[in-house]
């Protein structure tokens, strides 16, 4: 489990087709091979830690679901390691299960911070309210306004300096994942309407 509370942005430093190595300062302390290890929100096993980097392996379903498989050298990557019964729970409770990809629509200034509409598909949609909560690369954010199609979050200065987000542009592509609870409500209601 994960808060979406991004602890560092780290670069990719290698990305093949089964794995991917990444650049990281302090998310290397007191890592552990076998450790889970969110990287732009997506729950990998890191397989090998080395001086400045980690290493996770990677299967064709991750690189189906996530943005991964764009990943190049250089590219910035959220990372949160995985959540310990003493750490605070300062966003929302996420899998590291990426639901979806979704594609930055456009970036507008708004004071200091910037909105930046998203379109979804359907699977995601579904579970979208305003002012609920939604995974963006692994970043807990709020829903600001959406319709049947989109999306749009508020930035601030701090998310937008210290996320891959602050280095997004229109037809970016993103990893999504929606609130766990909404999903559980659903099957619990659907199960109810079925005769039994």
């Amino acid at each position: 489990m994960f808060t979406g509370i991004i602890q560092e942005m780290g670069k990719a430093r290698e990305a093949a087709t089964s794995s991917l190595s990444v650049e990281a300062t302090t998310s290397l302390e007191g890592l552990h091979e076998g450790d889970s290890i969110a990287v732009n929100g997506t729950c990998l096993t890191v397989k090998a830690i080395g001086e400045g980097y980690f290493s996770v392996d990677t299967m064709p379903e991750t690189l189906r679901r996530t943005n991964l498989g764009l990943l190049k050298p250089g590219s910035p990557v959220n990372l949160e390691r995985a959540l310990t019964l003493s750490s605070p729970l300062g966003g929302h409770l996420t899998q590291g299960h990426v639901d979806a990809t979704g594609t930055l629509v456009s970036v507008q200034p708004e004071g200091d911070a910037l909105l930046m509409k998203f379109h979804a598909p359907p699977q995601v949609m579904r579970y979208v309210v305003e002012k609920g909560f939604i995974a963006v690369d692994g970043i807990s954010l709020t829903v600001v306004e959406w319709d049947a199609t989109t999306f749009t979050i508020s930035v601030v200065t701090y998310t937008q300096e210290h996320t891959n987000l602050g280095h997004r542009k229109p037809g970016d592509v993103v990893n999504l994942e929606v609130d766990i609870l909404a999903k559980y409500v659903e099957k619990l209601l659907s199960t109810r309407e079925q005769p039994g």
